[in-house]
C-alpha cells in the first residue's frame, strides 16, 4: 500500500487540490472554531436574540467574486465579525416566532460529520445510507406505522408534504398518472383541507398540474378544526358537479393556532368514502412520543400518508423532513426511474437500495446523521418529556395572559402555540393590529423576545410557539411583563401626542 501512496505523490506532484498545505495548522483552526461554537451555544443567553446588521455589515455579503483566495482563518475571522452578531435568533431561548426547532449541538456535530463524509444518499450500498433508512424506520415507529411501509427523508414538510399528495394523486386518479399525465384524467381532482391549512399545499397541488382550484378549503369550526358535516357536503357537491374527490388532507397542528383536526373521524369518513387520508403532521406529529401529548394525534397511524418534520420536535439543525406513505408500493412506483448509469450491480458500491426512487432528488444530503446521533444520546423518551414540556410551557403562558391586564387570549391554546393580544379596549381592529405590530417589532429590536403575528378569522393577534427546549417559565413571564410594559408605553405615548 505504503508503495501505491508514494507513486501516487509523486505523480501528483505540481497538481492542485482543496485539500490543505499544512494539516496541523488546519488542525488548530478547527480546535478554534470548535471551541468558538460550544462558547457560543453555552453562552446564548447572554447575548441578544436578534439585532438588525448595520449598513457596512450588509455591504460586506454584498461584495464581488473573490478570484484568488486568502487564508482561512481570515474567512473565519471575517465570520466572526460579521455573521456570528447577526443569527436568526431560533436557538435563543426566547425565540418563539416561527414554528421551528432550536436545534442541538449533537446534531450540529452530526452535521459535520455528515459533510465530512460527503456522501449522496442517492442509494449504494454504504453506511450512510443504512443509517438513513434506519431514521425512516425509527419515524415510521414513531408514527405507529407497520415495518412494511415506506418513507424517505427531505428537506422538510414542504417536500414531504408534496411527496405524499403526489402519491396520492397517482393512486386515486384512476390512469396511469405518470406515463399519461393529468390531461388524461376522466374528470378533474379534488382535494380536500380547513381553510387554516399551511400554504405548501397549495404550491404542491400547482406543481402537481391540479392547480389552486383543486385544493378545496372547507370551513374551520371556532376552534379552527375542520368542519366535518361541511367536508361531507363539499365533497357530495363535487360528485353531483362530475369531480372526483381525491384525498382528504388532515391537519395535526396548524400553523396558525397549533389546532388539531379530529383524526379519528375524518379517518373513519375516508375510510367510508374510498378516499386517501394525507396528514400534514409537521407541526404536532410527534406528540405521538410524549407522555401526555399523544392522545391528542390519536387516528394518525390510520393515515394513508403523513409529512412530519424532524428539525422542530426533534430539534435537529436544519433541514430534514420527513415523508411516510403506508403503501410502500404506491410510494415507490411514484417516483422510481432507473436509467442505465444507475442499474444495480450484483456486489459492491450499487448493489444497495437506490433511495431516490421515494422522491425527487437523485443526489439527496446525509440528513439522517444529525437525527440519528441526537436520538442515540438522548433516547426518544427524553424527547417526548421536552414536547410536553412545551405544552405545559404554553399553558403556563396562556394562564399569564388570562391573569395580566389587557391582555387577552384570541383562541384556545391546544398544543404549544398561543395566539393573543394587546388589547386595552376601546380600539378598532385595524388598531389593534398597529399597535401589536409595533409592540412584536420593538421587542425583536431589543433583542428581548421573537414573536410572530398572524390574522386567523379576521382577528389579528400575536403568536408564540414554544418549540424550544431552552425556553423555561422565567423566559414566558420575561414575555407576558414586557408586551404589558411596551403596550402600556404605547398607549401612553398617543394619549399624550393627542393632547
Amino acid at each position: 500500500m505504503n508503495a501505491f501512496v508514494n507513486e501516487a505523490k509523486a505523480k501528483t506532484a505540481g497538481e492542485e487540490t482543496l485539500d490543505p498545505a499544512d494539516w496541523e495548522q488546519l488542525r488548530v483552526l478547527a480546535r478554534r472554531i470548535t471551541d468558538d461554537a460550544v462558547d457560543y451555544t453555552r453562552d446564548i443567553r447572554e447575548r441578544p436574540l436578534w439585532r438588525d446588521m448595520p449598513p457596512e455589515v450588509r455591504a460586506r455579503f454584498r461584495s464581488p467574486l473573490p478570484r484568488e483566495g486568502r487564508p482561512l482563518a481570515e474567512v473565519y475571522d471575517d465570520l466572526v465579525t460579521h455573521m456570528l452578531p447577526y443569527p436568526m435568533g431560533n436557538i435563543h431561548p426566547r425565540f418563539w416566532m416561527w414554528y421551528m426547532g432550536a436545534s442541538n449541538f449533537t446534531g450540529a456535530l452530526g452535521d459535520f460529520l455528515a459533510a465530512i463524509l460527503g456522501s449522496n444518499l442517492g442509494g449504494g450500498d454504504h453506511a450512510a445510507a443504512e443509517i438513513d433508512q434506519q431514521v425512516v424506520a425509527w419515524m415510521k415507529e414513531i408514527m405507529g406505522y407497520p415495518a412494511t411501509a415506506s418513507g424517505t427523508l427531505v428537506s422538510g414538510g414542504s417536500m414531504a408534504n408534496l411527496i405524499g399528495l403526489t402519491v396520492a394523486r397517482n393512486r386515486m386518479s384512476g390512469i396511469d398518472m405518470r406515463d399519461l399525465g393529468i390531461g388524461a384524467l376522466k374528470a378533474p381532482l379534488r382535494f380536500y383541507s380547513s381553510d387554516q391549512v399551511h400554504s405548501c399545499h397549495r404550491i404542491a397541488l400547482e406543481t402537481m398540474g391540479l392547480g389552486n382550484r383543486a385544493l378545496c378549503r372547507v370551513p374551520s369550526d371556532a376552534a379552527c378544526r375542520m368542519d366535518i358535516p361541511a367536508l361531507r357536503k363539499f365533497i357530495a357537491r363535487d360528485r353531483a358537479a362530475g369531480l372526483q374527490p381525491a384525498c382528504v388532507i388532515a391537519t395535526a397542528g396548524t400553523v396558525n393556532t397549533g389546532a388539531i383536526d379530529d383524526l379519528e373521524a375524518i379517518a373513519d369518513f375516508c375510510a367510508d368514502e374510498g378516499l386517501w387520508l394525507h396528514v400534514d403532521g409537521c407541526i404536532g406529529a410527534l406528540l405521538a412520543i410524549a407522555p401526555e401529548g399523544k392522545a391528542l394525534v390519536r387516528g394518525i397511524a390510520r393515515a394513508d400518508s403523513i409529512a412530519l418534520d424532524p428539525h422542530k420536535w426533534l430539534h435537529a439543525p436544519f433541514e430534514v423532513g420527513c415523508a411516510l406513505v403506508r403503501d410502500a408500493d404506491a410510494h415507490f412506483g411514484a417516483f422510481t426511474v432507473t436509467p442505465e448509469y444507475l442499474e444495480n450491480a450484483p456486489r459492491g458500491i450499487a448493489s444497495g437500495a437506490w433511495l431516490h426512487d421515494f422522491g425527487l432528488q437523485t443526489s439527496r444530503g446525509f440528513r439522517a446523521l444529525k437525527v440519528w446521533m441526537a436520538l442515540e444520546e438522548q433516547g426518544a423518551a427524553k424527547f417526548g418529556r421536552l414536547i410536553d414540556q412545551d405544552l405545559a410551557h404554553a399553558r403556563h403562558l396562556s394562564e399569564r395572559i388570562t391573569a395580566t391586564p389587557d391582555l387577552r387570549l384570541c383562541f384556545p391554546t391546544t398544543i404549544n402555540i398561543v395566539c393573543f393580544r394587546y388589547d386595552p379596549g376601546g380600539l378598532s381592529e385595524p388598531e389593534l393590529k398597529r399597535l401589536n405590530t409595533e409592540i412584536m417589532v420593538r421587542m425583536q429590536e431589543a433583542g428581548v423576545a421573537a414573536v410572530s403575528d398572524t390574522t386567523v378569522q379576521g382577528r389579528h393577534c400575536l403568536r408564540a410557539a414554544l418549540n424550544n427546549h431552552r425556553t423555561t417559565r422565567a423566559d414566558l413571564d420575561i414575555l407576558i411583563d414586557e408586551v404589558a410594559r411596551q403596550g402600556a408605553a404605547l398607549i401612553g405615548d398617543a394619549v399624550s401626542g393627542s393632547h
